[in-house]
């Protein structure tokens, strides 16, 4: 008698299921915002501060939601700096919910949880040249010197 099968499923929807309870325990309905950060609110602001958790009030039935906080983790010495930029965050958060979502930000001061940037490799001059020179001539300057680096970096793996 055969056995089913067991369909692998993809890492991010198995990902997704396990870390979605997780982000609703911190105020998150998706983590959309954590995942997005940086394009919500802009590298300036994403280099130095990152979302913790939304701290929502309980509301009687009946009444509106009111606006939540918005718990930021900030590096120290950027603390001053995000906090005036406050108004501008909450803006940029606000826009990206679509409502007004956030009325608040509080700052709590410790170091960012990332992972340490990867140094970056090198491509090889003299490969990066090698198919640079298999491309046309009338191929223009700016385009050729990206697709030689891409086909360099290709050739490299």
């Amino acid at each position: 008698m055969n056995k089913p099968r067991r369909i692998a499923r993809p890492l991010p929807d198995i990902a997704g299921a396990l870390l979605a309870d997780s982000f609703r325990q911190q105020g998150f309905s998706s983590s959309e915002l954590v995942v997005r950060w940086s394009a919500i609110v802009g590298d300036d602001v994403a280099d130095h501060a990152e979302p913790l958790k939304i701290q929502w009030q309980k509301v009687p039935d009946g009444q509106p939601p009111q606006p939540g906080t918005l718990v930021l983790r900030v590096s120290g010495p950027a603390a001053l700096e995000i906090q005036h930029m406050s108004h501008v965050i909450l803006e940029r958060v606000n826009r990206y919910f679509g409502f007004a979502a956030i009325g608040r930000i509080a700052i709590r001061q410790a170091p960012l949880r990332r992972a340490p940037p990867r140094p970056r490799r090198t491509l090889d001059p003299a490969a990066v040249q090698s198919v640079a020179d298999t491309m046309p001539a009338g191929t223009d300057p700016a385009l050729k010197d990206a697709l030689a680096r891409l086909g360099a970096a290709i050739k490299r793996k």
